[in-house]
């Protein structure tokens, strides 16, 4: 039975990779760290890889409440710790009294500076406050050319862990029936709206899946998928824990309220 069809077409070249991590793995015994990887990315690297067997995966983002995460593959032999993932903890100072920063503005900046999405992970804000988490090797490189964001001028200096920003809301777990994992309507069930309003919601470019854009009505969600509708807040697609005898389909999710 091959390993692809339980996964999304698009999804080969990633699946691949993953294979190939494990196999460089289990020839060198020797631990392998990725980029930082999106929730789907880490599904599907979960579902290969597993936790039984010589070869383990390990996830870690920084935050306890982390999306973008880097994985550790690693023999059995290995008992991950943090220091193991190589994670920073940056702040993003700037002048709170003046100007606001959006996490979008924070990201636009980053891309600017032509850095590659997996090397940054989440980006957290407070009110007047922005961190970000990086890779180990990005450090210096973002305390000396992140120097604005926005209309505003900025300063990245170091932080230690115990600084983090707590995360002010959490995930709320629901669980909802619907007749397909269809984008469309899943988003019905999971936000109370028509799915004709869900459609218009899709198709006016307010959701993206896996942080990309997706305007396909009938796009097929699995689970690790996360939907971020744009004044609605996100979705984690979590178990499908059965099906009715109507054929329903119990899907459970976490919600986070924008």
């Amino acid at each position: 039975m091959s390993v692809y069809q339980h996964f999304r077409e698009e999804e080969r070249g990633f699946i691949d990779q993953v294979m190939d991590w494990k196999l460089d793995v289990e020839m060198k015994y020797a631990p392998r760290l990725t980029a930082f990887l999106d929730p789907r990315q880490q599904h599907i690297m979960q579902s290969i890889i597993g936790s039984a067997g010589d070869i383990k995966v390990a996830f870690e983002g920084g935050a306890s409440e982390s999306e973008r995460k880097r994985a550790l593959i690693y023999p059995d032999y290995l008992s991950p710790e943090r220091s193991d993932f190589e994670l920073v903890l940056l702040n993003v100072g700037f002048p709170s009294k003046f100007v606001q920063l959006s996490h979008g503005d924070i990201l636009g900046s980053l891309m600017g500076l032509g850095i590659k999405r997996e090397t940054i992970g989440d980006i957290l804000t407070q009110r007047d406050r922005i961190q970000l988490i990086a890779t180990k090797e990005m450090r210096d490189f973002l305390i000396m050319n992140l120097v604005q964001a926005g209309k505003a001028k900025v300063n990245v200096s170091e932080l230690k862990w115990e600084d983090i920003i707590q995360p002010e809301h959490q995930w709320a777990e629901k669980n909802v029936l619907v007749s397909s994992m269809r984008l469309d309507t899943v988003l019905a069930g999971a936000v109370n709206v028509s799915r004709q309003k869900a459609q218009l919601l899709i198709l006016g470019g307010k959701v993206k899946v896996n942080f990309r854009q997706e305007e396909k009505t009938s796009f097929e969600l699995d689970q690790g998928d996360m939907i971020s509708v744009r004044g609605y807040g996100r979705i984690h697609v979590g178990e499908i824990s059965g099906v009715t005898k109507k054929d329903k389909i119990r899907l459970n999710f976490y919600f986070l309220q924008s």
